[in-house]
């Protein structure tokens, strides 16, 4: 059983014509193939998106469109300790931080992964690298910015209450 802790996984993708979010198993946070396999599932012709938070400390993002999986890792540093993380530095074929690169926190992945929905690379590197926010509040803003807060919001405060 893995050591780390899923802090939550969620998925959204749209129906008819409106934004849809629900969890996804916590597991999903400790294999990129599951996140890949559980966000494709609910992928219609708008495609999907999965979110990991795993341990307060860092987010995995996952796009389906398609055949097309973009990922985004918000912290390279987070791949020299969790598995996901890992995975998808493997995926991207990046290689592991080394020990000179150990403290700076940035993201790896495809930083374009929400451009055509409003959210530009530049301001996700920012969102990405501000030390002063949490992975659940990155994911928060990215969803107000995206226009998917509402759902999101409901799916979350769903499974806490849980």
């Amino acid at each position: 059983m893995p050591s780390e802790t899923t802090d939550f996984a969620v998925v959204v993708y749209r129906e008819d014509d409106r934004w849809v979010a629900s969890m996804l198993p916590n597991r999903v946070g400790h294999d990129l193939d599951e996140l890949v396999d559980a966000t494709r599932r609910q992928a219609g012709a708008g495609g999907a998106i999965g979110f990991v938070s795993v341990e307060d400390d860092f987010f995995v993002a996952v796009r389906i469109r398609g055949q097309d999986v973009s990922l985004l890792l918000s912290d390279v540093t987070a791949a020299g300790e969790s598995p996901i993380a890992g995975e998808v530095l493997e995926a991207l074929d990046l290689p592991l931080p080394g020990p000179e690169e150990d403290e700076r926190a940035m993201p790896a992945g495809d930083l374009q992964i929400f451009s055509d929905l409003g959210l530009k690379a530049m301001e996700l590197g920012a969102l990405c690298d501000d030390d002063d926010l949490y992975p659940d509040e990155m994911l928060d803003s990215i969803a107000a910015r995206l226009g998917f807060s509402e759902p999101y919001r409901r799916a979350l405060d769903a499974a806490l209450a849980d």
